[in-house]
């Protein structure tokens, strides 16, 4: 399977900024949709921004403006540049990606729907 692992959370004052990264690991890596999420305790995980194949992107409504994905191929990398942070913003955020991957020369390409194990953000007021 592809590995996810996020990075760069922290803690931040309100209109603050942070850039989130997302690592993939894995053999010859072919992403259709990759994203950022986020959850709160007791809260369903929520879409904040996706990009696709063609490099499309799209975002939850509260983050328009803020929060930019991104992601560089050559890499294997994905990130979220997240300015004028609010304290609302506050929560883990995990990084989803699907595609296909090369597994081995037995079973060869493979697909895969990952995680990362994500990363908490805390945006003081």
């Amino acid at each position: 399977q592809v590995q996810l692992v996020e990075s760069g959370g922290g803690l931040v004052q309100a209109g603050g900024s942070l850039k989130l990264s997302c690592a993939a690991s894995g053999r010859s890596i072919s992403t259709n949709y990759a994203g950022w999420y986020r959850q709160t305790p007791g809260k369903q995980r929520d879409l904040v921004a996706l990009i696709d194949s063609e490099g499309t992107t799209n975002y939850a409504e509260s983050v328009k403006g803020r929060f930019t994905i991104s992601r560089d191929r050559t890499k294997n990398m994905m990130y979220l540049q997240m300015n004028s942070l609010k304290p609302e913003d506050t929560a883990v955020y995990y990084c989803h990606a699907e595609g296909t991957y090369y597994r081995d020369t037995h079973y060869g390409v493979k697909p895969f729907d990952s995680w990362g194990q994500g990363t908490q953000v805390t945006v003081s007021s």
